[in-house]
This record gives structure tokens, sequence and C-alpha cells, in this order.
């Protein structure tokens, strides 16, 4: 059977009026989406099916976070945070400037901690070998980038905005513009790997991945809002997006395509 966007749409309706049943009877807010929403197809191949496996650290399960990676200011390089920056020539596209704060539960900023980005260009396509989408590459872009928060929690990047792209898991199924982030709090154990949207997006109510988020107030966190006061004069727009690492505010935690 060939998946229609209409075939889509209506799973996704029936699922959030689920959760409003749900809601109704008493069940607590889903800040989070379930690794096994049917809209979405490819999360079927991707959420583990068996309970997890405990690792073997001995008697301190602190030796665990001494084997992942550490980091720190000595990691990054000069522009790794403007991704307009890092060719020679200059990327096609609207370049934007994308700010926040990494805040705790409690809205405390969360300090020295590594942001890394990772997007499509402004055609939608990404600079990876298995990309499928024929949409022109740009040699001027890679669409990679890093910092680290500052003082108050803060970090900055200067890029350009993602195209949307289509990612053939139904007829017509495309996703909205959207930036990859992945996050390192104290140790490589405490990794969140989310995504920032665009407002005003048209495909948001036909983007399952999106939509896994049932609960509309933990979705809306997810878009970013455009900020006047961080647009570069002629050079950039200017969007503001704060990051929540856990809490009934927490932002979503889910990697997508």
């Amino acid at each position: 059977m060939t998946l229609t966007q209409q075939d889509i749409d209506r799973e996704i309706a029936a699922e959030r009026a689920a959760y409003a049943e749900r809601r109704a009877g008493g069940a607590p807010v889903e800040h989070h989406p379930r690794r096994d929403y049917a809209p979405y197809r490819s999360s079927a191949l991707r959420h583990p099916v068996q309970p997890l496996v405990a690792i073997d650290v001995g008697e301190d399960p602190e030796l665990v976070e001494l084997r992942s990676p550490a980091f720190g200011e000595r990691d990054l390089a000069a522009g790794d945070d403007d991704l307009t920056r890092q060719h020679a020539g200059e990327p096609i596209g609207e370049r934007i400037t994308v700010e926040g704060r990494l805040l705790d539960r409690a809205g405390r900023p969360v300090r020295g901690q590594l942001i890394e980005i990772w997007q499509a260009n402004s055609a939608g396509r990404y600079a990876h070998r298995r990309e499928r989408h024929d949409a022109p590459l740009d040699p001027n872009f890679s669409g990679v980038g890093r910092a680290l928060t500052d003082g108050g929690g803060r970090y900055r990047f200067t890029t350009v905005r993602p195209g949307p792209y289509p990612w053939r898991q139904h007829v017509n199924a495309w996703r909205p513009a959207h930036i990859h982030f992945s996050l390192f709090g104290a140790a490589f154990t405490q990794r969140l790997v989310t995504q920032m949207y665009f407002p005003g997006d048209p495909l948001f109510p036909h983007d399952p991945i999106l939509q896994s988020v049932t609960d509309d107030a933990a979705r809306r966190r997810l878009v970013a809002a455009y900020d006047h006061s961080l647009s570069v004069p002629e050079f950039s727009m200017g969007y503001r997006w704060d990051i929540v690492l856990d809490g009934p505010h927490a932002t979503w935690a889910g990697e997508g395509r």
C-alpha cells in the first residue's frame, strides 16, 4: 500500500484526538514523543524494542563517564560558530543569526557546554555522501557548526536558513526547514539531540516527526521566534531559541532526519 499525505494527516489527527482523550481522563502531559509513533514510519525501525542493557563498570558506575569524550575551549576553532565564513566563497541563501540560552529546569544558565548544529543548505540538501535529494550542493556551505555556551548560558550561530526537503516516507512527504542541535552536559551520557524550527512554516501540520510531539505547548517550544534585535543590519535576520534541558518545560529530545 502506498501511503499518501492524506493518510498521514488522518493518522496524525487520530493520534492528537487520542492524546486529548487521555488528558481529559487525567493522564499526564506528554512532553516527549513516543518511540513508536505510528505516523512516523521510520521510528519503527529506529526505536529499541528490547530492554536496555546495563553497562558493566564494576563497582564504580561513574567509570562509564570517564570513558566518554571531554570537551573544552581548546577543541573549538575560530569560525566554528559562523557557517557563512568556513569556506573561501559566500554560501547561497538567506543569512540568519540564531541565538539563545541553555537553561536547566529552574531557568538557571548552563555554562561552558558544547553545542553542535548540522543542517541542510538553502536548497534543502545535506552535504553527506548518503544524501539522495537531487537539489544542488553548495560548495561554500558544509552545514556544520560548534559553539560553547558563555557565562550566561548563551550561544550564537551565524548560518543560512535551510530549505525544506523531501524524505520519501510517503507520497509528497516534505520536512519543514529545521536545524539539528546536539548538546553535551557534564558528560557524554548527558547528550541531548533535538531540532529547531522556523515560525509560520506551512509544513508543520503535515510533518509526522514534529507532530509526534502531541502536546501543543511542548511542540511550540521547538519553534524559534523572530527577534529583530538579533538581526544584523544589512547582513542577517535574527532568531531566538532557548533550550531547556529538563523539567516540565524541557525541550523535546529527538533527532529525526
